[in-house]
């Protein structure tokens, strides 16, 4: 099972890597030292659930995470102790029949302290893509209320894989969106490159209600009056982006996108540079072209590629900003969910890494990582338990 997309194939590719660019990894003013991946670092248990798909926890909380299951379940894991009651549950709304199907991940937005708004991304009956708001309940903060739920948007899934999943607020406070090509393998319906379709691609929205209608496209957006261009895309050319992140120092956005035959890559942009941005898919996999009658003009190159001799699916992390990790300060963790490795290169914009290296850590059928609001890095297994990354003198 490989729930982080499907890198399909396996056979005996080679990891070349083209030689690297120059360059060093800025420290902002006030910033620790770039740490060099060596280690440090133990899993401190969290929990054990039902397929745990992500961790993360609403602005200003620092008591209560919240563990998304990919059955339907949100469980809050409060001072430190599962609560038995979800917070909430979507388990006869969704299915999870398909691999890379299910209840995929929850956005609090950055008001929620007072809007008490959340937003979920999952699977419906019909095998399609939904992003559904709830609020938080009136009686109990850690229970959202089930008939509060307002559909933000819904996309049509060809196919059970590459249904991507993440919805997560950037630093500019609006909902981003990730959606894999729709499946089967190969690109068959051409989606990556097709700027009038929604699939293959990262969207950004601003998911309130406006003038009538489910959400609003910020009119920064890049394609925002071009014809026949879907103006939700704020990206574009992207496989499977089952897991991206925005670095909440430089505002950089790194990107896990699984990949098909041959490689997995990471792709990593300076603040603000995703706008408009092809990642080349389905005309380029990796550095190497794939579909001949796929253009991908100006396609913007991964930083890092990996070969199926060494994994199968890149589950994407985050650049990592935990004081308390200095071994990974301002480097990018990240995982393969076959090899269940977890590893981490210095992360620089449009450079490509040259000091990939293990931690020396493994996470069975790694599924996903999250942050709290204090910065801390969690990681899930399919198979259930949630860890903590934390320092080994701790």
């Amino acid at each position: 099972m490989v729930l982080a997309g499907c890198g399909d194939g396996g056979g005996n590719t080679t990891t070349t890597r083209p030689p690297a660019t120059s360059g060093q990894a800025g420290r902002g003013h006030g910033q620790p030292a770039t740490g060099d991946g060596r280690g440090g670092v133990r899993l401190q248990p969290i929990g054990d659930f039902d397929q745990p798909v992500y961790v993360t926890q609403p602005p200003g909380d620092h008591r209560d995470l919240f563990v998304v299951e990919r059955t339907g379940r949100v469980v809050v894991v409060h001072d430190g102790e599962p609560v038995s009651t979800p917070f909430l549950d979507l388990g006869p709304e969704i299915t999870s029949a398909g691999e890379e199907q299910g209840l995929l991940s929850l956005a609090f937005a950055p008001d929620y302290g007072k809007s008490g708004h959340l937003y979920v991304d999952y699977t419906d009956t019909a095998g399609n893509t939904r992003v559904v708001e709830y609020r938080r309940s009136s009686s109990d903060p850690l229970v959202a209320d089930p008939g509060s739920a307002r559909e933000v948007l819904e996309v049509d899934q060809p196919y059970p894989n590459h249904n991507g999943g993440l919805v997560l607020f950037g630093p500019d406070r609006l909902l981003y969106v990730g959606l894999g090509d729709g499946g089967s393998e190969g690109d068959p319906n051409r989606t990556g490159q097709n700027l009038s379709i929604l699939l293959g691609k990262i969207l950004r929205i601003d998911p309130r209600p406006s003038g009538g209608r489910p959400y609003s496209v910020p009119h920064s957006n890049p394609f925002v009056g071009r014809s026949g261009a879907r103006p939700e895309i704020y990206s574009y050319g992207l496989r499977n982006p089952w897991r991206f992140s925005f670095d909440p120092v430089s505002g950089a956005l790194a990107i896990g996108d699984v990949g098909q035959d041959r490689w997995e890559e990471v792709d990593l942009v300076g603040r603000g540079k995703g706008l408009g941005a092809n990642f080349g898919w389905s005309g380029y996999e990796g550095f190497d072209g794939f579909n001949d009658d796929q253009q991908a003009p100006n396609a913007v190159q991964p930083v890092f590629v990996y070969g199926h001799d060494v994994g199968c699916s890149i589950t994407g992390g985050y650049i990592v900003r935990d004081r308390t990790l200095p071994s990974l300060y301002g480097r990018y963790l990240y995982g393969d969910f076959c090899n269940g490795q977890l590893r981490s290169f210095t992360a620089v914009p449009e450079r490509r890494a040259t000091d990939d290296r293990g931690l020396g850590l493994q996470v069975p059928s790694v599924s996903s990582f999250g942050t709290d609001d204090a910065g801390h890095v969690y990681v899930t297994s399919l198979q259930g338990p949630v860890y903590r990354l934390a320092s080994d003198q701790g």
